[in-house]
């Protein structure tokens, strides 16, 4: 079994002796949640557009508006 260790923080890993470069990538913090915006993307197909649901308080994505459903009779 091979030794690591690292000993500076340069994304530098000694292993037996040879040094070897790592490119470390790590999730960055998130931002604050958007005050008020409940999205529900679980049913969501190809071309749908973001709707708001006042019954569920959400803004959905489904097959319910889509791009199809305004071009062809939507109402507006």
């Amino acid at each position: 079994m091979s030794n690591i260790n690292v000993t500076q923080n340069k994304n530098t890993v000694t292993v037996n002796g040879e040094t070897r470069v790592v490119t470390v990538k790590a999730q960055g913090p998130q931002g604050p949640a958007a005050a008020g915006f409940d999205f529900d993307g679980s049913n969501k197909v190809n071309d749908s557009l973001v709707y708001y649901d006042s019954s569920s308080d959400t803004f959905k994505a489904d097959t319910t508006t889509t791009k199809l459903t305004l071009v062809n009779g939507g109402n507006f």
